[in-house]
């Protein structure tokens, strides 16, 4: 542990934690600040001018990021008959009805997404207290409740990332791999951004995005100029 704070600590050096970076320039920090042996995900923190405590200022939404997240994204589906086949087909790793559910309620849950076919949700439904906490209770507004399953699984697969804004006004996420090369990496922040700044509420009143910054697991923050982003915030 001791290493990895004093990695952690030089590679705080390099950064000037009060200065806001250009986007190209905060994504060539991050990468050449990552300290971990492993392949880090690059991370990203929005502050939005939002109180989520009211329905009308909350952000949700789905975005499938260009050049993928660069993980493996296990899909557990909801579905019967030629639904169910048809998630196989697309690559769903789990796909049942009753037998699902019972597994989840066991504490089972073998996916990263569940996605849910609209007759299926009275099923779905009595599962909120477990798939909720964790963020994965299908939900139409971000594509996880459709009939087409075969294309949201695919969506899923393909780098399709779920946002929603937390307590304080903050939108977490990760946007693809501190492997990726510089500009796989600045085309998936501008993607995810956009999206972000298309969900802004009717509710959201003066300025909407008021901060962000990106780094990787183990590295430090790097503050980026919104302008850069989004060419005026």
């Amino acid at each position: 542990m001791a290493k990895a704070g004093k990695k952690l600590i030089d590679a705080r050096k390099n950064i000037d934690r009060n200065k806001l970076y250009d986007l190209d320039e905060a994504v060539k920090l991050v990468k050449s600040t990552k300290s971990a042996k492993f392949d880090e995900t690059v991370e990203i923190a929005m502050n939005l001018g939002v109180d989520p405590r009211h329905a009308d200022q909350v952000v949700r939404g789905v975005c499938t990021l260009p050049n993928g997240t660069g993980r493996t994204v296990r899909v557990g589906v909801f579905a019967r008959d030629a639904k169910a086949d048809e998630a196989r087909a697309a690559g769903a790793d789990v796909v049942g009805a009753e037998d699902l559910a019972e597994e989840i309620q066991k504490g089972n849950i073998n996916f990263d997404r569940c996605i849910a076919t609209p007759d299926m949700m009275p099923l779905v439904g009595r599962l909120g207290k477990v798939l909720g906490p964790r963020g994965m209770m299908p939900n139409p507004k971000v594509g996880t409740v459709t009939p087409n399953v075969g294309e949201a699984v695919k969506s899923a697969k393909g780098g399709a990332v779920e946002f929603r804004v937390e307590k304080a006004g903050i939108i977490h996420a990760g946007i693809g791999k501190a492997s990726f090369d510089d500009t796989a990496l600045v085309e998936n922040i501008k993607a995810f951004t956009d999206a972000v700044m298309k969900a802004k509420p009717t509710g959201a009143k003066g300025t909407y995005l008021k901060r962000m910054a990106v780094s990787s697991t183990m590295g430090p923050g790097v503050k980026v100029e919104p302008g850069t982003v989004i060419g005026g915030a």
